[in-house]
């Protein structure tokens, strides 16, 4: 099948791969949604620290959402696809992509011995660090599978599948297997581990075009030879872009069951020890961190329902002045470091619309707190903010938010990872440059 689309009725895919599930999302050439599909995964399989899951339980879940949102398009117009997936899950595979590991996942964090090997050589401004990081798993699984021909990340693999070929990864998914984005290289000191340094991938700037569809995937979903695979991105990133914030200083904030703050900078801003480093964006960097308060922290203390039911009752603007950080759980790295922070949410009122409040409230002091401490590493305060997440819908919470950071405040009209990376496909096929 040929094709040769007007650029506005041409069409964009988008693939999220996460945790529990994939998800779908079509463009026009205009960005608006065309179609979307959802198919889901197997559980991850936990034995303790170690998380795995099996690549071919993506794939498979993969065919099934390309055919299901494909069916609602015209596929003779859809002209490129990119991929994200969740930061840091690496396996490894032959030189013909087989994996001949299970995937290790982001939230895996059993190689302890590995990463204290990293720790050893490591600048202290990399994100290779940590169990959490994918260069200590590519450590540990090396060492079993020594006839391993390409360290991919979940993105990487199934853009692999796509294309018919692998060996390729992008620069927001290689850095936490130690590529240095300033440099835009793989650093010396890697070579002070026992890493096998052909495992690692070539790296592309997100958005490249990495080449057409493998003929035998093109004729499987009746699409045109030339339909573009594109240099991915991660979950984060990708959900970033989903929103349409592109100017330096534009932030957003993801109220879910953490508290993840990002703002587009001119330079970039790094802080292992808070958790903070920078993706390199175009010609620009996206900075940020993760706080454990968020809705994890409100969730020791009220169901869902009962939220809803006290939200009427808040008074954005009468602040209650009790001085709460919210956590679920002793620790936090960002934007306070103290492994051993207790939560603080005493004492507690006996009207309970009150201690929510105070509670909401907390958590905003938390997130200017955050962006107070990106600004002092060289990103800009924020000059907007867009909120995402299940906490996003609350607005008295909004207005709160936004009288504590002094700057407007306002709902995403998109917020989907996978709608960020059909974006990520749309603008590789044009001049954009956030």
């Amino acid at each position: 099948m040929d094709s040769v689309p007007a650029s506005d009725d041409a069409l964009h895919l988008g693939l999220d791969l996460g945790t529990s599930g994939v998800r779908a999302v079509v463009v026009a050439g205009h960005g608006d949604v065309q179609a979307t599909a959802r198919e889901a995964l197997p559980p991850s399989l936990r034995d303790g620290a170690r998380v795995t899951q099996q690549a071919a339980d993506w794939w498979a879940a993969v065919r099934r959402v390309l055919q299901a949102v494909l069916t609602q398009v015209r596929r003779e117009r859809l002209m490129s696809i990119a991929v994200d997936g969740t930061s840091g899950t690496l396996l490894l595979a032959d030189a013909q992509g087989v994996p001949l590991t299970p995937a290790l996942m982001y939230d895996d964090a059993a190689s302890l011995a590995e990463a204290a090997q990293i720790a050893a050589v490591a600048p202290p401004d990399t994100a290779a660090r940590g169990p959490g990081c994918a260069l200590a798993r590519l450590l540990h699984l090396q060492a079993q599978t020594p006839r391993a021909a390409h360290a991919l990340h979940q993105a990487d693999w199934i853009a692999g599948q796509l294309l018919g070929r692998f060996g390729w990864s992008d620069e927001h998914n290689a850095l936490k297997l130690g590529y240095d984005p300033l440099s835009r290289r793989w650093p010396n000191w890697l070579q002070g581990l026992p890493l096998r340094m052909e495992l690692l991938p070539q790296v592309a700037v997100p958005g490249t075009r990495l080449g057409p569809l493998a003929p035998h995937i093109a004729r499987e979903l009746n699409l045109p030879a030339d339909v573009q695979v594109v240099a991915g991105t991660t979950d984060g990133v990708a959900a970033f872009l989903a929103t349409g914030a592109c100017e330096v200083g534009e932030a957003v904030t993801s109220l879910g069951s953490t508290l993840v703050l990002k703002v587009l900078s001119a330079q970039p801003a790094w802080a292992p020890q808070y958790g903070i480093y920078s993706h390199r964006l175009g010609q620009r960097w996206l900075a940020g961190g993760a706080s454990n308060s968020g809705g994890a922290a409100l969730l020791r203390h009220f169901t869902r329902q009962r939220m809803a039911e006290l939200s009427p009752r808040l008074r954005p603007g009468q602040w209650t002045g009790l001085d709460y950080y919210p956590l679920p759980a002793p620790g936090e790295r960002f934007p306070v470091n103290d492994p051993a922070l207790a939560p603080r949410d005493t004492p507690r009122p006996a009207d309970a619309a009150l201690f929510f409040q105070g509670l909401l409230e907390g958590i905003a002091n938390v997130e200017a707190l955050g962006y107070r401490r990106l600004a002092a590493l060289g990103a800009p305060y924020p000059s907007c903010v867009w909120t995402v997440g299940g906490g996003a819908a609350n607005a008295p919470w909004r207005h709160l938010r936004q009288s504590c950071l002094g700057v407007p405040v306002a709902v995403a009209a998109h917020e989907e990872a996978a709608y960020g990376a059909a974006q990520l496909a749309r603008r590789s096929m044009g001049n954009w440059v956030p």
